[in-house]
């Protein structure tokens, strides 16, 4: 078991005050099996009112309110977790998902059809480049393997770029530039995997490395395998998702789920200035 400290601080400046629209934060890990959360604090400044939810995914959504014009809005969690997912590849794949290609059971597929459809078909040009590589039309190959392979390829073929812009890249763009961002990088993995019929989704959360002093917001993709349930694949380092990784939502859509999400109306155009800082530490004791 690891156990963890969060701070995340986004901090917005405007020149004037303006009228703050609700907040959507998304801040909060999904607790479970794997990840059980000891204390939270969030502290959010001007003044307003806090209301919690549950959205279709299962993410733990707080909405701010504000009553009050402001020139700063300051959004301030703090995190203590246990993570107890020391053993990331000891799982087990139902047989008939053992080797790939396979079909999910009808009601299965069913609830998985959103994890199934493309989100850039005018991609799949790039898509079937790409793929044969991994797999061939009427090869037999091991599911897993084949996951894993994609996975460390982008990891080690592609360069990595900090992108501030909002949004993700297309499978494409990031295929003909080589290059791309956590969230572009989980995007392609999982428009390649249900390109070949495996269902997969998006994650946002945060990453723990022991080496850096601060850490990071992060995405990943997850693969729905019979058996085996939701399983990771972190496409920015190549690893299964273990206990440095750290969820806080999910979504079919990987545009859908950013931290912190809201609106101002300003008197004047307005060009806030944005600060983010995020920690991840192991915590003593």
């Amino acid at each position: 078991m690891r156990r963890l400290y969060i701070e995340h601080i986004t901090t917005y400046q405007y020149r004037n005050p303006v009228i703050l629209r609700p907040h959507r934060l998304l801040l909060r890990p999904r607790e479970g099996s794997e990840i059980r959360i000891e204390s939270a604090q969030l502290a959010i400044v001007p003044a307003h009112q806090l209301r919690w939810q549950r959205d279709a995914y299962d993410n733990a959504v707080a909405v701010a309110s504000f009553s009050e014009p402001s020139d700063r809005l300051v959004i301030d969690s703090r995190i203590w977790l246990q993570h107890y997912q020391d053993r990331p590849l000891d799982f087990v794949v139902e047989e008939q998902a053992v080797g790939f290609p396979f079909q999910y059971a009808p009601a299965e597929r069913l609830d998985l059809e959103p994890y199934l459809l493309l989100l850039f078909p005018a991609d799949q040009p790039a898509l079937q480049r790409w793929l044969p590589r991994f797999w061939r039309p009427g090869q037999v190959v091991e599911t897993y393997g084949l996951l894993d392979a994609m996975n460390k390829a982008i990891a080690s073929e592609f360069g990595y770029r900090s992108r501030e812009e909002p949004g993700v890249q297309t499978p494409a763009t990031t295929l003909t530039q080589q290059a791309g961002s956590c969230r572009d990088f989980a995007t392609l993995f999982i428009e390649s995997c249900r390109y070949l019929g495996l269902a997969a989704r998006f994650v946002s959360g945060y990453a723990y490395s022991p080496m850096a002093e601060y850490g990071s917001t992060h995405a990943w993709a997850e693969v729905y395998l019979p058996g085996a349930g939701w399983k990771g694949f972190d496409a920015t380092s190549g690893q299964v998702v273990g206990n440095d990784h750290i969820a806080v939502a999910v979504h079919r859509h990987p545009e859908s789920v950013p931290p912190v999400a809201g609106a101002f109306i300003a008197c004047a155009p307005e060009s806030p200035t944005m600060r983010v800082v995020v920690r991840v530490l192991e915590a003593q004791g």
